[in-house]
């Protein structure tokens, strides 16, 4: 018998829905772009961060152009690093602007 049920990715949600297609993620996973963060890919599987760390986070994501801020999450979730909840708002209303 053959089943219809669509596997689903093994890699968690970045709950970034509006921003993140998790197929299209993994179609490209071979092919992951860097925004000068590599130094973030250290932070691969945690969740928490201290103060100090999320300011790594953030420097990366406002010394980048607001049109890069949507692909630098996806090569975030690629790359299994996940953002400081703190920043997630903020990167939201970047990606917001850019559509309005």
């Amino acid at each position: 018998m053959s089943s219809n049920k669509k596997k689903e990715p093994d890699f968690e949600c970045c709950g970034l829905h509006e921003v993140c297609e998790k197929e299209s993620l993994r179609a490209v996973e071979g092919n992951i772009d860097y925004y000068e963060d590599e130094e973030l890919d250290r932070f691969r599987g945690r969740t928490s961060y201290s103060e100090e760390e999320v300011e790594e986070f953030r420097e990366v994501l406002y010394t980048m152009r607001p049109d890069e801020v949507a692909g630098w999450l996806h090569s975030l979730e690629l790359r299994r690093v996940a953002l400081p909840d703190q920043l997630k708002d903020e990167a939201f209303l970047i990606i917001d602007e850019l559509t309005q």
